[in-house]
């Protein structure tokens, strides 16, 4: 079996298993430790950086960034255009076998349904750049987002689809977490932004704007909407929206569990190539689902039949399928 290093942030703080990034990136570093092989997860944590390897529970092993051998591996797993990063901070991007698993792709320019605008999406841009010249295998979420790469750098490299996904095993439910006057639950649960100018405050304007018009119709229909996730939960209208804080992923099943429905909502008219992780977990744990159009992956909610996708920008429809739902 292969030796395989799988690296995501540079963060000196430790990983928030609340995160998507993170949780991908230890649940993909845990399935493949279970085929057998042996797997390095590289980490930058301070506490972490002059330690010994540990191993987790999963049989997956944490080393020291500082002190990777790179020649030691037989591949090295990126995850997102940070991992990315974090490979080239650290000196390993020479590595003979480099697999690049990127979220979204962004193009050369700002582009419509893409919400990754001037310094941001041309960060992201130069690291495609540079995944691009490494020449090696890349995973990317959608079909969208494979062709916006080959018009972009060509059919030069391999590149495969490798979708979100939530796990075969998943945990069962234990502790109600809403307000038990509360009999209409209604969760948008995962990452809503964050206002400032190095992230994607355009997006996060238009989630919280939609949050807090749904929460106010749904007040009126007497249901309650709560977010979960990480976010500035600032631009959230605590009269109509109640915000219960980002939630480790083992905890976050209870919060699906105990919904009556779970919503997604769009940071614009539609995504260009970057899926809703969201609905893969809503429907796993069979909560019924009711989701803005536009997302690359919303055909898995009329596949399932466990729910509605629903106009983009109404959200009268949308508090309409909510209840019906």
């Amino acid at each position: 079996m292969s030796r395989i290093l799988t690296l995501f942030s540079s963060r000196l703080r430790g990983a928030k298993s609340s995160d998507m990034g993170d949780i991908r990136w230890h649940r993909v570093s845990a399935a493949l430790a279970a085929c057998g092989h042996t797997v390095h997860m590289g980490s930058a944590e301070l506490r972490r950086r002059l330690g010994p390897v540990r191993e987790n529970a999963a049989g997956v092993s944490t080393v020291p960034i500082t002190r990777v051998a790179w020649d030691e591996y037989d591949m090295v797993k990126t995850f997102y255009h940070e991992g990315w990063e974090t490979l080239e901070r650290y000196g390993g991007a020479s590595h003979p076998f480099i697999i690049a698993h990127l979220g979204s792709v962004v193009g050369p320019d700002d582009r419509e349904g893409i919400y990754f605008y001037g310094p941001t999406r041309e960060r992201l841009w130069n690291v495609q750049q540079s995944v691009n010249r490494a020449g090696g295998p890349i995973t990317l979420l959608t079909e969208p987002a494979r062709e916006l790469w080959r018009e972009c750098f060509g059919d030069t490299q391999p590149v495969h689809l490798a979708p979100g996904a939530a796990d075969t095993v998943i945990p069962l439910p234990r502790n109600d977490p809403y307000p038990a006057d509360c009999a209409l639950r209604v969760v948008f649960s995962g990452n809503f932004y964050n206002g400032s100018s190095t992230s994607q405050p355009e997006a996060h304007r238009t989630v919280a704007g939609r949050l807090n018009r749904l929460g106010e119709l749904l007040a009126g229909r007497g249901a309650r909407l709560f977010v979960v996730g990480p976010g500035d939960r600032r631009s959230l209208d605590p009269r109509f929206v109640s915000y219960l804080g980002a939630v480790p992923y083992e905890r976050s099943w209870d919060f699906l569990y105990f919904a009556t429905v779970g919503i997604v909502v769009s940071a614009g008219t539609f995504q260009h190539n970057n899926e809703s992780t969201k609905l893969y977990y809503y429907l796993r744990a069979g909560l019924p689902v009711v989701s803005e159009a536009g997302f690359p992956n919303d055909h898995v909610v009329r596949e399932a039949g466990l729910g509605f996708v629903v106009e983009n920008g109404r959200p009268d429809i949308m508090a309409d399928r909510i209840m019906e739902a």
